[in-house]
């Protein structure tokens, strides 16, 4: 859409009008940042009373934000897209706490030998970002790159995360969720409701070709120092080789998540 030349609070934007300088990454910003903040996404109507920007500015950052994946535009609305959370994803590997949650992987994999990962919840885009990994020595392991999402629902990782999230999200969640991806039979909203209710009472979640056939994996919860999960840790690799040792590597994996949580939560500034 071209701008209207004569529009007074276009007019008053001056040199920003080619959507370059300060003030245009300044609006850049303040578009992930309301967006992040829902889950339905936003109105391009919405977003410009919001952001107090005209919506001829809004569509010249939109357009090319959608085109390459950081938005996502359906029925409407924006939403936040798979090419941010990709982004976040690497911006959250050069953060301090996947740096202080490493050495615990590093034990996880010479104990167990397999693949580990550090994953987190991202609530706007309904789905876990796996933000760290160690690989397994082994050369039959799990391979999975740094930034990769997946489904909530299509991850025992996700639903160790939805286990300990607030209901607030939970419970709409569930209650809401489409099974976009092909899941294997008898995974349902029940099944993953059992589930969580399982996790939260056993503080572990395990699996053996679920959802993928042929990969097994152990996953525990990372607590700050409020109580509140903020990350799992997921041990994962061929399906045979958890079979062997499920009860050892659920102890495992379990012990050490509560000594990385215990250093998470001493590292916490402010009150506890």
């Amino acid at each position: 859409m071209t701008r209207q030349a004569s529009s007074a609070p276009l007019a008053a934007e001056g040199p920003e009008r080619d959507n370059t300088g300060p003030r245009s990454l300044t609006r850049l910003l303040g578009l992930f940042d309301v967006l992040s903040l829902t889950q339905n996404g936003m109105s391009l109507a919405e977003l410009s009373a919001t952001l107090a920007s005209p919506k001829s500015s809004l569509l010249n950052l939109l357009r090319p934000l959608v085109a390459e994946g950081y938005l996502i535009h359906a029925d409407g609305s924006y939403r936040i897209g798979p090419s941010i959370i990709r982004l976040s994803a690497s911006v959250m590997s050069a953060w301090n706490f996947p740096k202080m949650i490493r050495p615990f992987m590093e034990e996880l994999v010479e104990r167990t030998g397999e693949t580990v990962l550090l994953g987190v919840l991202n609530k706007e885009a309904e789905a876990v970002a796996f933000v760290e990994l160690v690989n397994s020595p082994h050369p039959v392991r799990l391979q999975v790159p740094v930034g990769t999402v997946r489904p909530l629902y299509a991850s025992p990782t996700g639903w160790l995360l939805l286990a300990y999230a607030d209901k607030g999200f939970r419970d709409p969640y569930m209650a809401s969720v489409q099974f976009k991806l092909k899941m294997p039979a008898g995974i349902a909203r029940a099944s993953i409701t059992r589930e969580m209710a399982k996790i939260r009472t056993e503080g572990v979640c395990s699996s053996i070709d679920t959802p993928i056939a042929g990969v097994g994996s152990v996953i525990a919860p990372v607590f700050d120092g409020n109580g509140e999960c903020i990350a799992s840790l997921t041990v994962a690799g061929p399906a045979d080789r958890f079979r062997k040792d499920m009860d050892l590597l659920r102890a495992t994996v379990k012990e050490v998540a509560a000594r990385a949580s215990g250093i998470v939560g001493a590292a916490q500034p402010g009150p506890k």
